[in-house]
């Protein structure tokens, strides 16, 4: 059996196995701070070299395959992981893993749909599924936020709500501000990145395409479709979110459901 693949890549490993010396660093730091995370800071750079270890194979195995059936297995694992991992943020939400991976889906899904129609990402493993990964990662945090907050508010403002429905109201107008609050604290960290990309820090996609060899003026190309796809797939999934909770939210004779928001 041919080992050179494992050689080579335990030499790649030589330089992230050297950065492990900063965490090190942290973890005493705090310990000697007593924040009693030190467990948590071996576990978790314990995690991720081994999560990405994993997902660098698979994703080599992919890209070589050269077929659309793994990118969209890649693409509905990622939705599926972030949808659990976003409704398990709301999770006084009914069905919020359901109503976070349709949300996530609908917004990545339109989102890529329009970059390959336009013809701006070609539809190969190498592009879409890094791609898919950051619209799917931050599609998760938007849509995350916006239904905690959103059942949060009206848990706050069960009354006022409650007073809308009886004077006439539907849900929708009687939850409009609630609404409008939660996709405003949940958008406004993504547009704020956006106005600052570049003069705060260098994002991501740009770093790697600079160290990777690229021109700054390329890396800066493919940083603002980044920009401009993370704010588009963010948008949808998190006003996609508000649309599927209502139902939960709401009795058949547009009542507030109390159980949902009994709990703290």
């Amino acid at each position: 059996m041919d080992l050179q693949w494992l050689l080579d890549f335990l030499q790649g490993m030589t330089k992230p196995f050297l950065a492990t010396a900063i965490v090190a660093l942290a973890v005493l730091l705090s310990y000697f701070q007593k924040l009693g995370l030190e467990g948590e800071m071996i576990y978790a750079i314990f995690r991720a070299f081994l999560q990405l270890s994993v997902i660098g194979f698979v994703l080599q195995f992919i890209f070589n395959q050269q077929n659309l059936a793994w990118i969209l297995l890649a693409y509905l694992f990622m939705v599926t992981v972030a949808g659990y991992t976003a409704g398990q943020r709301a999770k006084h939400v009914p069905r919020g893993k359901l109503v976070a991976g349709a949300s996530i889906l609908t917004g990545t899904s339109v989102t890529m749909v329009m970059l390959v129609v336009l013809g701006v990402f070609p539809l190969t493993p190498r592009y879409i599924i890094p791609v898919a990964g950051m619209m799917v990662g931050n599609s998760m945090t938007v849509t995350g936020v916006t239904m905690k907050r959103l059942r949060d508010d009206i848990r706050t403002q069960f009354s006022l709500v409650e007073t809308a429905l009886a004077l006439g109201a539907t849900p929708r107008q009687a939850t409009h501000q609630q609404v409008k609050r939660a996709l405003v604290v949940a958008l406004s960290p993504v547009v704020d990145n956006a106005k600052t990309v570049g003069l705060i820090s260098l994002p991501g996609a740009m770093t790697g395409l600079i160290m990777g060899g690229a021109s700054p003026i390329e890396a800066i190309q493919l940083q603002i479709v980044v920009m401009n796809f993370m704010i588009g797939a963010s948008t949808v999934s998190s006003i996609m979110s508000t649309y599927l909770c209502w139902p939960s939210f709401f009795t058949a004779a547009y009542q507030l459901e109390t159980a949902v928001f009994s709990a703290a």
